[in-house]
């Protein structure tokens, strides 16, 4: 008898592998096709305004976690306050930006 056999799981439809390396592209143009951030723009123009301030990325060394989860979080606060109904711009500014 396999040890599989002696689990109780569950029987799914879903794959064993969840393929995001090629679902992912699938998705991000079903999201442009769909227009989906114009649309939530839309939804909260002439609405309060939110804006979130980016400082140039990895500007205390190489690359690690905690910048990350800076990126992370920007991204979730932004998102949060334009499903609140503020009219919030996702923060695309960069080094560049800064170079200037």
């Amino acid at each position: 008898m396999k040890l599989k056999e002696t689990l109780n799981l569950g029987k799914t439809a879903f794959p064993m592998r969840a393929g995001l390396p090629t679902k992912e592209p699938v998705w991000q143009k079903e999201w442009e096709d769909a227009k989906l951030y114009q649309r939530r723009q839309e939804l909260n123009e002439g609405k309060p305004h939110f804006t979130l301030h980016d400082g140039p990325p990895y500007a205390n060394g190489n690359i690690h976690v905690g910048h990350a989860m800076n990126k992370i979080s920007k991204d979730i606060i932004v998102r949060s306050k334009s499903m609140s109904g503020l009219c919030s711009v996702h923060p695309r500014l960069g080094y560049p930006w800064f170079a200037n």
